[in-house]
């Protein structure tokens, strides 16, 4: 028979490539969307027909855990992806509270609406490696112990631990990916990788003469989202639920991500890259850099994508999409 899934956060970065891959694969995929009058299907427009996405029927909220029975009852997916989330670390510092209700007691809400419909649901929870924070070993591994440095750090530790209880507790298949960071030309603009390479094809094309930002010594484990889903995929197809770090077990600095951006694009990133105190973390996290040997070994994963090639996909991305948007101009 014909598997189905249920994606929250499908028109994100990582639903949109999810739910590619799994149709692909034959799935039925059903998208949960929140009622709104903006909700941007921009991700997967391209795939829209195939999805089962009406917001009228497939409404749902991880605020509201009503909505997440209802829509467990009337679609009956076999694997349901909680990928939504409020994921912009610097947001959780101004908006804290919501945080906490969308990405960790959501897990929970949802959790327990499997519980309620059907404990056969084989569940996945996005976890962040954000849980590490203050790393106490490097690189990181499942075992390593967390230390948050910000309310979405807390937010998805809590999300994670709900994961483990519910398993445990109820029996479910449920299933937590640690993941990294990992970017696309699909990433939003407030993320410092898209940030980047948007303001270079911006700067290319004589849109705009500098790029404010942060810290630029931080430093990041990166991958490609487009590997990283389908390790999500992997780990509900086991016998056994687990947690499973996703990572290069490389670490980059943002400084590195601007050399590499902007020398694709025949520019100097000294010329115009400006530090700015207001894109500082309040607490900044340590070397995040993970240890996939586990996914390797269980799942027989493997990334396919490098830094270097993540880093120029974006910028050739972001030039192709400016390209196309002047383009558009000179022709109205």
């Amino acid at each position: 028979m014909q598997k189905r899934a249920l994606i929250t956060g499908i028109t994100g970065q990582d639903g949109s490539y999810l739910a590619e891959l799994l149709l692909e694969k034959d799935y039925e995929v059903i998208g949960m969307v929140r009622r709104s009058s903006t909700t941007n299907f921009e991700r997967i427009a391209h795939i829209q027909d195939r999805l089962m996405l009406d917001p009228y029927t497939v409404s749902g909220d991880l605020l509201d855990e009503a909505s997440l029975i209802n829509i467990l009852r009337e679609h009956r997916p076999n694997e349901v992806y909680n990928l939504a989330a409020q994921s912009f670390v610097q947001t959780s510092f101004g908006q804290p509270v919501l945080t906490g209700e969308i990405t960790g007691l959501g897990v929970t809400r949802l959790l327990d609406a499997i519980r309620l419909v059907d404990p056969d649901i084989r569940f996945y929870q996005a976890s962040s490696s954000e849980m590490f924070g203050k790393v106490q070993a490097v690189p990181q591994i499942e075992s390593t112990p967390f230390y948050p440095r910000s309310p979405y750090g807390v937010a998805k530790l809590y999300g994670h631990w709900i994961t483990v209880n519910y398993r445990e507790s109820y029996d479910l298949h449920a299933s937590s990916g640690i993941l990294f960071n990992h970017e696309s030309p699909r990433r939003g603009h407030e993320f410092v990788t898209r940030k980047i390479t948007h303001a270079v094809a911006k700067i290319k094309l004589g849109l705009q003469s500098e790029l404010r930002l942060g810290n630029l010594e931080a430093q990041r484990d990166w991958g490609f989202a487009g590997d990283y889903v389908e390790a999500m995929w992997l780990m509900l197809q086991q016998d056994k639920p687990d947690d499973f770090v996703i990572a290069t077990n490389e670490t980059h600095s943002v400084r590195e991500f601007c050399e590499i951006a902007f020398g694709h694009a025949g520019l100097k990133y000294d010329d115009h890259v400006v530090m700015d105190e207001r894109f500082m973390r309040p607490a900044e996290v340590d070397l995040l850099i993970g240890d996939p040997a586990k996914a390797e070994a269980t799942l027989g994963w493997k990334r396919r994508t490098n830094f270097e090639d993540l880093v120029t996909m974006m910028v050739d991305a972001d030039l192709a999409l400016l390209n196309g948007d002047l383009d558009h101009l000179h022709r109205r």
